[in-house]
């Protein structure tokens, strides 16, 4: 296990000199493959599209469907923020800012 880790510090060390917020996400993708796995679930169930407007409609109601209340935005905001604020420091200017909705 020493030797795996040793082996591996070259591609470890860059990964550590990010924020812990930043770390975070990168460990944490089960959300990202579960909107994922809806989407190719939707995608699937489908077949073939006639258009790139309708698959691009079946993708949109996919994800629709995820939070039909419309609650889940305050949610993600809120578990974003500090995360989005690391980004925003460690890659200044390479992130745009967007309108509230």
């Amino acid at each position: 296990m020493i030797k795996l880790w040793s082996d591996a510090w070259a591609e470890m060390l860059p990964f550590l000199s990010f924020d812990v917020e930043i770390r975070k996400v990168i460990c944490s993708t089960n959300a990202i493959e579960s909107v994922n796995a809806r989407i190719r679930k939707a995608v699937r169930a489908r077949g073939h599209f006639p258009s790139e407007a309708a698959a691009l409609k079946r993708v949109y109601m996919a994800l629709m469907s995820l939070d039909p209340t419309g609650k889940g935005r305050r949610r993600w905001t809120m578990r974003w923020k500090a995360p989005l604020n690391a980004f925003q420091i460690a890659f200044e200017g390479r992130l745009t800012p967007t309108t509230s909705h």
